[in-house]
């Protein structure tokens, strides 16, 4: 009678621990056929991956710890549909340890920078496929400019107050070429309620790989009228050499509207990019439609067209289907796929 007490007592005690705690396996599965050509050059015909959602496998998990305190944790990496992960899976999308409360939410560990995570959502094309916003990308500036993630760092989130939100992180540059290489710091502060989201964000960090200093600054907003989302981004990237201090500018900005269609989306995207002190520009047309299948399937399809002014080289993205762009050359691209989450 005793130990059949106990028995009771142990499976109590545990499924009580149970419900306080969960684990979550979840991911993304997109792929699709892609053709990029330049004009009067090169084309390229094959298939590409994350052109609607970046694919991606995951875990994640909370534990309740009372009080309303709660630890939690997120490791996710990215999948390559095209071809099966060729140099294999690691958690680079996130990796993160975190408390939350009343206070808001700790986080440490690698994952989106302040200076992006937020304003980067005013992209229509949600920074992937061949219609996307190329204010982060290397397809741009030539080189990882490292405004999407960072390693090392010590993030804080404040609750919501009314729809106010903002947060700040630092990202130890952990290097033994100097303390500041690799380093990252920014943050942002939003505005979010009912139709309207409003975002001010500010970034600065060293490029290991490059002698300049980045420093970015933006501003981004979206006003959903229902039948009609209208979105705006207005941002600003200055590179400095830490040697020779010579610099550079870049002010890009967007414009795009949305409208459900149907069982689906459909957008249109117009995007401008100019480095300040030059000549040189581009200028970028995006359209899109996504048709929702069920809940977690949708097939889609974008056209971007891209027009290069001058000595600009700037070249469409598109995962699994990367092609150079000629100096003052026009690009298009034109991509159809489907996608599937679980």
């Amino acid at each position: 009678m005793k130990k059949s007490l106990i028995a009771l007592a142990v499976l109590a005690a545990s499924g009580a621990a149970m419900a306080q705690s969960s684990v979550t396996l979840f991911g993304i599965v997109d792929t699709g056929v892609g053709y990029v050509k330049n004009s009067g050059g090169d084309k390229k015909i094959g298939l590409t991956t994350s052109g609607n959602a970046t694919s991606r496998l995951g875990f994640r998990g909370v534990e309740d710890l009372g009080g309303g305190l709660k630890a939690g944790f997120w490791l996710e990496g990215e999948l390559q549909g095209d071809d099966g992960n060729a140099a294999g899976l690691n958690f680079k999308r996130r990796s993160t340890l975190s408390l939350a409360g009343n206070f808001g939410e700790v986080r440490l560990g690698r994952e989106l920078v302040a200076g992006y995570v937020k304003t980067s959502a005013y992209d229509l094309f949600g920074q992937v496929g061949m219609g996307q916003f190329l204010g982060w990308s290397g397809k741009l500036y030539g080189a990882d400019v490292g405004g999407v993630r960072a390693d090392n760092m010590v993030t804080y989130y404040t609750p919501n107050f009314g729809g106010f939100t903002a947060a700040v992180n630092y990202g130890f540059g952990e290097s033994t070429v100097s303390n500041s290489t690799n380093r990252y710091i920014g943050g942002y502060a939003a505005y979010d309620n009912g139709p309207l989201s409003v975002t001010l964000a500010v970034d600065k960090n060293n490029l290991a790989a490059m002698t300049d200093d980045r420093t970015q600054w933006s501003l981004g907003g979206s006003y959903d009228l229902g039948m009609l989302k209208a979105s705006a981004l207005y941002q600003e990237v200055k590179f400095k050499d830490t040697i020779t201090s010579d610099s550079s500018k870049f002010r890009n900005w967007l414009l795009g509207v949305s409208a459900p269609v149907g069982p689906g989306t459909i957008k249109a995207q117009y995007a401008s990019y100019k480095l300040t002190d030059s000549n040189d520009k581009a200028h970028q047309l995006s359209l899109g439609y996504v048709y929702d299948m069920s809940k977690r399937t949708a097939v889609y399809g974008t056209a971007s067209f891209l027009n290069n002014k001058n000595g600009a080289a700037v070249s469409l993205a598109g995962n699994g289907l990367p092609l150079a762009a000629d100096d003052g050359r026009n690009q298009s691209g034109f991509q159809v796929g489907i996608r599937h989450a679980f």
